[in-house]
């Protein structure tokens, strides 16, 4: 088993990862009924993409031997109506400019390959942004 969910009322959620028992809340955002005090579900979906690029191309960059500390993504997340759904993740990376164009050319490739990305729905836009700026 990956993680276990608990509902515990009021439209929340406590997410639990069973390898390693870290968790999190999620609950139902404002303009969904909710209190919006945690992520929401789709939430999750939306950073779990930013992660999972940033994951990826922390692997890869270890094997160029680059060093990506601090680099950060700021995702915005955008719904659409009827059916209620994310229609579009808009990702913006800021990353370390100190890594060669070679280098940034495999680490974007591989940040626009990563699971979560090729696991969402193809209806869904998503908008990718690299700033070598950091």
């Amino acid at each position: 088993m990956t993680s276990k969910v608990t509902y515990l009322g009021a439209l929340s959620n406590s997410c639990e990862h069973m390898a390693s028992g870290n968790k999190f809340t999620t609950d139902a955002p404002v303009d969904n009924n909710g209190l919006g005090q945690a992520f929401s579900p789709t939430d999750t979906v939306a950073t779990g993409l930013a992660s999972c690029m940033m994951t990826m191309m922390g692997i890869k960059a270890n094997g160029l031997e680059v060093d990506l500390k601090g680099a950060t993504a700021a995702v915005t997340k955008h719904m659409a109506i009827d059916p209620r759904r994310i229609s579009k993740i808009e990702v913006e990376l800021h990353l370390p400019n100190a890594i060669s164009d070679k280098n940034r050319k495999i680490l974007e490739h591989t940040a626009n390959t990563c699971p979560v990305h090729f696991s969402l729905h193809p209806d869904i836009e998503k908008v990718i942004t690299y700033h070598w700026d950091l």
